[in-house]
Formats: structure tokens, sequence, C-alpha cells
């Protein structure tokens, strides 16, 4: 997806990843059964691995998002340490805990 992502909006990647070369805003919901990868400022939801694939990720340019998850495992903003947050970050499962790699 080329297009920014608008509030209100969901992305659902079905039995794929998902790909978004543009911003994803507040209020907007992107989902993937595998990876989701965005090359810019990820705001809003992102939920990869839904349909139970623990070894999706998702991957950003700038982490800004209210709330991620991977697999059915979720962290919110209020979470999320000041080492991860406005950087390109990598989230994955690992030993069952969600974990957030700064890239």
């Amino acid at each position: 997806m080329t297009e920014p992502v608008r509030s209100g909006q969901q992305i659902y990647a079905e039995k794929t990843d998902l790909v978004i070369t543009a911003p994803v805003s507040p209020g907007a919901e992107v989902v993937a059964d595998g990876n989701i990868h965005v090359y810019g400022a990820l705001r809003g939801r992102a939920l990869a691995g839904v349909s139970g694939d623990t070894n999706a990720r998702i991957f950003c340019h700038s982490l800004e998002a209210e709330v991620v998850s991977v697999a059915g495992l979720y962290r919110v903003s209020e979470d999320f340490g000041n080492d991860v947050l406005k950087k390109p970050v990598q989230i994955f499962l690992r030993d069952g805990y969600l974990h957030m790699e700064p890239q």
C-alpha cells in the first residue's frame, strides 16, 4: 500500500504480509496474518500474525503506535520504553514475550 492509512481505516492482509510505504495515522488499524512492514511512522494499531503465526514480526521506521500485537500478545503505548519510541523498531515474540528491538 502506497497511500497513508487514515484514522478509522482498517487494512487487512489475509494469508500474507502487509507492506505500507506511507504513514499510519492515529485511529487506523493495520492487520496481517503475516508480517507488517511500515516504511514511515506507525501510529494507530498494528496486529501481526493474527491467524496465530508466532513467527510474525512488525517492522517500522518510527514507533508511535497506540497498540502493537503479534499472535495475540499485546503491548500498549504506555508500556513502550523510551529506547524504542519514535525510532526504527522490530517487534517479535521470543520465549512467549513480546520484544521490541531498536534497529
